[in-house]
């Protein structure tokens, strides 16, 4: 006879329950990066709308960066660290192989042995950190997950390069998903372009270290090709973001928010044309205070929108995240 394995149930749907985020005391004007480059504070803004960054001090690591946030998270979703059944932790910038600094962060934050992981999505760390949180839920894996978007970019930042030294911020987003009883996260539209892999990259792997320790080897940053990027995120990211409207069965009319990735502001508002975005639709434009900051991009221009009453409780926002493999993956939630 055939054993049958049970299977575990969990809620009926998930929903994000609450946000945080941490920005690096240290604010980084254009001028500062002018010093590195040949370049302008107006060529700047016109090409990324970047007119400041936060970048982490030698005490601001990607863990104590992650612990305010998402400490914030879950105070603003009304628990403890003990109910965390999960954290999941989406970064490009810790720099160990191994232990995943999921593991330090829980810790740090008090909870009680949950599952606790890294990813690897670049900027679209958050949406595929959401997608596995929700299906947690669902399936009662975990009630509670702590996800974390976290970067130091300012450690992969080539301020000679005059293409991307302006680019890049740090910082740390957290959101908590826990059981909802109606449907609060829609399906997530995800994919990856490998093909398109070299258009955002590190400029030498870690390996090389140790092939060439007897030479004088730079250390890794991050490079792209700009206008390849660009030209992708505008055509085909505005066709993912419409498939996740689609799949949620909601109208850009029903919108009260849009969250996407905040890479260049050029992007945000290329994206908001060809999608028909009302006038009414909060955009989030953290970018031009906080940078690039990867998977941190979208919790932290989340948490802004709500602390600065752009955007409320409950509230029906797109969210979408692309960058570096090239991966994506977009959503619509509603918000804590």
């Amino acid at each position: 006879m055939t054993a049958k394995i049970r299977s575990s149930k969990g809620a009926p749907y998930a929903r994000i329950l609450g946000v945080g985020g941490y920005r690096p005391t240290r604010v980084v004007p254009n001028e500062e990066i002018l010093k590195h480059i040949d370049s302008s504070d107006e060529w700047i803004r016109s090409r990324s709308g970047i007119s400041t960054r936060h970048w982490a001090g030698p005490d601001e690591t990607v863990a104590q960066m992650s612990v305010e946030a998402g400490g914030k998270a879950i105070a603003d979703a009304g628990l403890t660290p003990e109910q965390i059944g999960a954290v999941i932790v989406s970064t490009v910038s810790h720099f160990k192989q191994t232990p995943a600094v999921a593991t330090e962060i829980a810790h740090l934050l008090g909870t009680k042995k949950p599952a606790a992981f890294d990813i690897s999505a670049g900027c679209a760390g958050f949406g595929y950190g959401l997608a596995l949180a929700k299906g947690m839920v669902t399936d009662g894996t975990a009630e509670h997950v702590l996800i974390i978007g976290v970067e130091r970019l300012s450690d992969l930042t080539d301020l000679e390069d005059r293409a991307t030294a302006f680019l890049f911020g740090d910082g740390a987003g957290a959101v908590v998903v826990g059981p909802s009883k109606e449907p609060a996260i829609g399906p997530v539209v995800w994919g990856s372009e490998g093909d398109k892999s070299d258009t955002i990259s590190q400029t030498l792997p870690w390996d090389v270290y140790r092939e060439r320790s007897s030479e004088e080897v730079r250390f890794p940053a991050l490079r792209q090709e700009g206008q390849a990027v660009f030209r992708w995120a505008v055509y085909e990211m505005a066709k993912v973001a419409q498939q996740a409207l689609d799949q949620a069965g909601i109208t850009a009319d029903e919108l009260d928010a849009f969250i996407p990735h905040q890479a260049n502001l050029r992007i945000i508002d290329s994206m908001i044309k060809t999608l028909k975005l009302p006038e009414h639709v909060t955009v989030a434009r953290d970018v031009e205070t906080t940078g690039n900051t990867s998977a941190a991009s979208i919790p932290l221009a989340m948490e802004r929108l709500l602390a600065t009453g752009q955007a409320k409780s409950g509230d029906t926002a797109l969210v979408i995240g692309f960058g570096a493999g090239l991966v994506y993956a977009a959503t619509v939630v509603t918000l804590p």
